[in-house]
This record gives structure tokens, C-alpha cells and sequence, in this order.
């Protein structure tokens, strides 16, 4: 008893002499004082964009610190460097990129919540207010300081160019006639501006984490994917009303981020990938009853059996694949999806008509399908993708599905693009040492016939054309970054636009009339 003693009594001294252990900063106080007011209480999001590792996925962890440290003038971000310590800093590093307990909720109340209407669409003017082709403008977005430039395709003159939501994802879509652009954050913000009096219309939020948009082939709807929380969202195209969330879940019970959404006018209907469950959604919008008068929202029900449709507006159709997909591609019909497997290896070719998969294809080193063309060789249909982890551009026959050429880059590609006005289709090599360099390749032959340097020692990415496909538009992808044009015939350079990292444009008509050289 006497040595139990001894022993608690000298372990109290040795504490009592020992300096005070500093404390662990309280993350979420600190979160709370210094960040919730701009970026929400549950790190949802407010004036400033989500704090959860879903939306955090472009800013590696090590640089997070330095963003609180020093600020984002451009997003009016404070410097916490003099306030905070560099513990204090880590701890919120920690905090924000720690995943929340579960999925969190964004439902119809918080959407309505959220709405603005700038304009009533009554009073938009019924021409447009400048002297540019409506139909050969240009989309460019900005992600360096998060705004967004109308360009005109003609002279290459900035026509307009405003504050744009936070990360914008997933390009730029369009109503059918041109007359309205739409972009989606990252954040779940979706905008639809006016492009014929150069104004905003509209904007809501519809989810935490947003994969993308999609606006219907009648101009009636659009449809968002969201990967926080697991729905897909139809909105009323006029005011973005909401006016159906359907709950992505599979027959196992198992809900699913949405990988992509997509657009398919001939079948009148929405596709959407989902990523953590081997199935493909098609969700109709032929004939759908107006859902906004009558107020309806009806909920996806789970367990349907393999092609079967839900019922109401929007009806789900489900195709159940052997494999996930994260991305995918259609041919010009709209007949055959084309996506890429989780496995690395190939791709599934799934036939819409018959709902099923038809055949694998050789398409290794994770294809980025979502910038997949399509041209005529030698008397047949064929698709081209670049490979995010393969130097190679993949030409694959869309009747045999057999694979004609693998053409060697100087590296892994991101985007790649073409014209119905052009023998020639440009793509980059963004990923690796040669992220400078763009190829040009003969759709006639199927060999590099030029490589361009736009920039040297920068990152040069995203070739779009000109309505006409006499010209192509190439980013230089940098805080300090550019548009450079070339005449589409000679490569020759014809002019160059200064921009903050413009990270896509897309181009009215290119996009309307789904041109087989750029992403649907």
C-alpha cells in the first residue's frame, strides 16, 4: 500500500513540474469562428463553396494550408496567416478534408431555398442586344478567378464577361436554339444566362457536390448529377425549378454518386453513369406532363427489376452492366453507348435499344470517352479517345468495335477535337513533361501530320472550333494564360486573347447541332 502510494504521490510531482502540454486546437471551433459564416455551418457551403474532400478534389491537401494562410483575393478569401498558428492552420486542413459521418441531406426545401430569379423571363428581349452571330459565340470559362467570357467566334473580341460560381464543372450546355447558356459548379450551383442581352436569368442549388448538367433535346429540362447527396435533379428549364429528385439506388439497396449525365435527343431522354453501382439510367422526358403547374415530385423506388420503369414524369429505366462506368460516349445516332470499365483493360459497348451489353472493347489506360469524336475513314464510322494514362490516341471501328490504330503520342491526352469542316482533328498531351505540345492528325490517314508549342513549358489543352471549323481555339491552361486561334487549314497562329487559366470554351453552334468533333 505504502509503495502504491509512493508511486501516485512522485507521478502528481512529476506532473506539477512538468511544463503545461500544450493543447490540440478545437478544429471545429475554429472552423466555426473563422469559416462557417462564408462556407456554412455543416461545411455545406454558403457564399463560399463546400468545405468536404468531395469538393476539395483539385486542391491537394499540402497547398489547403497555404490558401488559408494567404487568401484568394480573387474569391474575396481573407489571409488567416497573422491570426491563426500554424497548428491552428493544420488542424483546419484536417477538419475540412475529413469526410462527413454520412451523406448529407439537400433536398426540395433547401433547393427552393436557395433560387434566384434575376429576370422574369417575360421581360428577357426577344432579339439579341449586340451585332455578333448568336450562334457563333463562345463560352469560355475561367477557372483561375472564376468567371466566365462570351466571346465572339467572328472577330475573337470579348463580348461580356462576369463572376461566375465557384469551380464551374462539366462545360457548358446550351438551349436548343443557342439562346441560353447553362453551367453547373462544382459546388451544386446551376446558372442559366441570357446570351441575347448578355444577363443572368436564373440560378439554384441543387446538390453539395455536382458531376454535371444536361438540358433536354425539346429545350424543356435539365437534369443535374450529383455525387453529394446521391440524386439526379430535373429542373423546369425557364426558372430552374426543381421538379423531380430521384434518389440514385440500386436493387441491392446500395445508393450511388453519378458519374456523368448526358443528353440523348433522338431517344428523348436523360442517360446518366452512376459510379458506385454497374448500372445505366435512362430517364424519358417524351410526353412528360407539366410538372411545375402541377406541382410534382415523384421519388425514384428501388428494386424494380432490370429494365423496368418507375413510375410518373421521368420514368427510370434501368440497364444493369457486368461492370461500372465512369464515363461514357454515343455514337452520332445515339444508338450505342460507348463506356469506359473500372478495370482498366476495356470498354463496354451497351446497345440502347436492345438494353444490354453487346460487346468489350480494347481500351486500356483509363480513355477519356467524354472527349471522344467521331469521323468517316475510309468509307466507315469511326471514334477516336486519348488515354489519361497512355501516350496514345485509341481509333476504334464503331461497327466491328475493333480497335484500327493506336497512334503514339508524346504523352497522355485530355481532350481532343475536331470539325465536319476539317480533314484534321487536334488533341493535347496534358498529362507528363510534354504538356506543352499539341498534335494534329489527319483523320485521312491517321497520322500526326503537325505538332504545335502555343506556349513553351506551359500547358496547353482544349482545342474548340469556330462554327464554321475554319479556325481552332487552344488554352493555355496558367494563372497568366491565353486563347490562341489558328487558322484551322495552314495551323498558322492568328491572334492570341490574354485569360485567367480558361479552362474549356465551347462554341453555340458546335454544341446545338452536336457536332461529331466535340463532346456532347
Amino acid at each position: 500500500m505504502r509503495l502504491l502510494l509512493f508511486v501516485f504521490t512522485a507521478a502528481l510531482l512529476l506532473a506539477a513540474s512538468s511544463p503545461a502540454r500544450a493543447q490540440s486546437p478545437d478544429a471545429a471551433a475554429l472552423y466555426g469562428e473563422h469559416c462557417a459564416e462564408c462556407h456554412g455551418a455543416g461545411r455545406l457551403g454558403g457564399i463560399g463553396p463546400a468545405l468536404l474532400p468531395e469538393n476539395l478534389g483539385r486542391l491537394r491537401k499540402d497547398k489547403a494550408g497555404q490558401v488559408i494562410a494567404k487568401g484568394r483575393p480573387a474569391v474575396q478569401m481573407p489571409a488567416y496567416g497573422e491570426t491563426l498558428s500554424a497548428d491552428e492552420i493544420k488542424a483546419l486542413v484536417d477538419y475540412v478534408y475529413a469526410p462527413l459521418a454520412g451523406i448529407p441531406e439537400w433536398g426540395l426545401a433547401e433547393m427552393n431555398a436557395s433560387q434566384i430569379i434575376y429576370i422574369d423571363p417575360a421581360e428577357l428581349p426577344k432579339t439579341p442586344q449586340h451585332k455578333a452571330d448568336p450562334l457563333n459565340l463562345f463560352t469560355v470559362v475561367e477557372t483561375g478567378d472564376h468567371h466566365v467570357t462570351i466571346l465572339d467566334g467572328d472577330s475573337f473580341e470579348p463580348l461580356w464577361r462576369f463572376k461566375s460560381r465557384f469551380a464551374l464543372h462539366g462545360g457548358a450546355k446550351y438551349s436548343p436554339d443557342g439562346r441560353f447558356v447553362f453551367l453547373a459548379s462544382r459546388d451544386g450551383w446551376v446558372s442559366k444566362y441570357d446570351l441575347y442581352g448578355f444577363q443572368p436569368v436564373a440560378e439554384i442549388r441543387i446538390g453539395i457536390n455536382t458531376r454535371n448538367i444536361a438540358v433536354s433535346g425539346d429545350g424543356k429540362w435539365v437534369a443535374a448529377g450529383n455525387t453529394l447527396p446521391h440524386t439526379i435533379v430535373i429542373m423546369d428549364s425557364e426558372t430552374l425549378k426543381p421538379v423531380k429528385i430521384i434518389p440514385v439506388i440500386g436493387k441491392n439497396g446500395k445508393s450511388s454518386r453519378v458519374s456523368a449525365v448526358y443528353t440523348a435527343p433522338p431517344r428523348n431522354s436523360f442517360i446518366a453513369a452512376l459510379k458506385d453501382i454497374p448500372e445505366i439510367w435512362e430517364m424519358s422526358y417524351e410526353d412528360n406532363p407539366e410538372p411545375v403547374a402541377q406541382g410534382l415530385i415523384h421519388n425514384y423506388q428501388p428494386g424494380l427489376e432490370e429494365g423496368s420503369f418507375d413510375y410518373g414524369p421521368f420514368p427510370v429505366r434501368r440497364i444493369v452492366l457486368d461492370d461500372y462506368l465512369d464515363d461514357f460516349f454515343f455514337d452520332q445516332a445515339y444508338v450505342n453507348l460507348i463506356g469506359t470499365a473500372r478495370n482498366a483493360k476495356n470498354g463496354q459497348v451497351v446497345n440502347m435499344r436492345v438494353g444490354r451489353k453487346i460487346a468489350d472493347i480494347e481500351l486500356s489506360g483509363m480513355p477519356h470517352l467524354g472527349s471522344g469524336i467521331t469521323f468517316e475513314y475510309k468509307g466507315r464510322m469511326v471514334m477516336a479517345t486519348p488515354h489519361l494514362k497512355d501516350a496514345a490516341i485509341s481509333v476504334i471501328d464503331l461497327t466491328t468495335w475493333k480497335t484500327i490504330k493506336r497512334i503514339e503520342t508524346k504523352g497522355p491526352g485530355f481532350f481532343m477535337r475536331s470539325h465536319d469542316n476539317t480533314p484534321y482533328a487536334w488533341t493535347d498531351v496534358f498529362f507528363g513533361p510534354n504538356k506543352d505540345l499539341l498534335h494534329i492528325i489527319d483523320k485521312r490517314t491517321l497520322e500526326i501530320v503537325k505538332t504545335l508549342n502555343p506556349a513553351p513549358g506551359k500547358t496547353n489543352a482544349h482545342v474548340e472550333f469556330t462554327r464554321d471549323g475554319k479556325f481552332a481555339l487552344v488554352s493555355v491552361w496558367e494563372m497568366d494564360g491565353e486563347l490562341v486561334i489558328y487558322d484551322a487549314a495552314t495551323f498558322a497562329e492568328v491572334k492570341r486573347i490574354p485569360m485567367v487559366k480558361p479552362s474549356g470554351k465551347y462554341n453555340v453552334f458546335n454544341k446545338i447541332t452536336y457536332s461529331s468533333g466535340t463532346s456532347h
